[in-house]
């Protein structure tokens, strides 16, 4: 997670959007409104969902030797083709699940008041309210967040952490817990799709980074002019993404140049490729930008958890991605540097890759 600025950022005034809907307003303050280019086309615009695609977690890990190939096969072009994929069978419990989206919520539901105890400073990736905000006339996502460093231990900032609602730090523990254990498992069977060893990424990162994201859309009185979360890819090297019940589908990926919505499967998780694993294939397997949009009347939660490698490591691409026809991508840099670079720069596609991208 990002240091505190040196010398502090003016973002101006940031109006918090569940305040804003509390007043049923039919118009929004400018700074929301996004110029014609980047605003949401209207859903019936947007191919229809196509299938994309659907990991069974339990034939990857007890399926005979046919249903473990048949799902490694599918990783594989869920990883080259797509870079985002739902897994079903995941073996996390429901009752887990329908936890973290329950503290999340009743957080969010606090008042104003009680939630900004735990700011986040302009600049920096924690606590509540917008991040990846760096001047006063900068466009704003209609959403509020969440956000806290879970391991190591180190990145963590104590006094973030909230005490209410009860027991919304016990279950982010429990939470974080079994989807660390779910991305080393993910990156081994990442690792089989390339012809590698499984524990190769396990042993490459070191300890792994973690933290998690809450993220919560309001109602929207004009979805068509606003975006809940601007266009971007994630500096991670998987990202987990829990989608609340009952609400609007709000994410979509930029498929072959059309965003494309993800429709939930109940119960299951989103995994996206992040940047980290796009420089390690030197490409082979590509972070995909995506965004959220917002809906008229239904609100939208999602909790998402971002896995790393450790900020001491050196990353570039793996020797086994680079030859005569692959030549190197991208250059060996510090990952920590990469997430400071990360961190304090908007969201704006997949801009901050440029910093890994050997300049042809």
């Amino acid at each position: 997670m990002a240091p505190v600025p040196l010398s502090p950022i003016k973002v101006g005034h940031i109006d918090d959007v569940q305040e804003l809907r509390k007043d049923k307003p039919t118009t929004i303050p400018e700074r929301f409104v996004r110029d014609k280019a980047e605003r949401p086309e209207p859903a019936m615009v947007l191919s229809s969902p196509r299938d994309i695609p659907v990991i069974n977690f339990s034939k990857l890990i007890k399926g005979n030797k046919d249903e473990q190939y048949d799902e490694v096969s599918k990783l594989r072009t869920a990883c080259e083709d797509w870079g985002f994929f739902q897994v079903v069978n995941h073996e996390i419990d429901l009752s887990l699940l329908e936890g973290i989206e329950k503290v999340a919520k009743d957080f969010f539901m606090l008042p104003l008041e009680e939630k900004k105890k735990y700011p986040m400073v302009p600049g920096t990736v924690q606590g509540y309210g917008q991040a990846f905000v760096f001047s006063e006339d900068q466009k704003l996502d209609w959403c509020n967040m969440f956000a806290l460093g879970v391991e190591p231990h180190s990145i963590r900032i104590p006094k973030l952490w909230p005490k209410k609602p009860a027991g919304l730090s016990e279950t982010v523990e429990v939470y974080s817990r079994e989807i660390r254990k779910l991305c080393k498992s993910l990156l081994k069977y990442i690792a089989m799709t390339l012809g590698l060893k499984g524990d190769v990424f396990e042993e490459m990162f070191g300890t792994a980074v973690q933290a998690v994201r809450m993220n919560y859309y309001p109602p929207c009185p004009r979805p068509d002019l606003v975006l809940g979360l601007s266009p971007h890819s994630d500096g991670s090297a998987l990202t987990v993404l829990r989608q609340g019940k009952g609400g609007s589908v709000g994410l979509q990926i930029l498929k072959d140049n059309t965003w494309v919505p993800v429709q939930p499967i109940p119960n299951a998780l989103v995994i996206n490729i992040g940047d980290t694993i796009e420089v390690l294939t030197n490409g082979r397997y590509k972070s995909v930008e995506h965004r959220a949009v917002t809906h008229r009347e239904i609100d939208r939660l999602s909790i998402v958890t971002f896995y790393a490698p450790s900020y001491e490591v050196e990353l570039g691409p793996m020797p086994e991605m680079v030859d005569e026809n692959n030549p190197c991508k991208y250059r060996r840099y510090n990952h920590g540097e990469y997430s400071k670079h990360y961190v304090t720069n908007k969201l704006q596609g997949k801009k901050t890759l440029e910093f890994a991208k050997i300049q042809t």
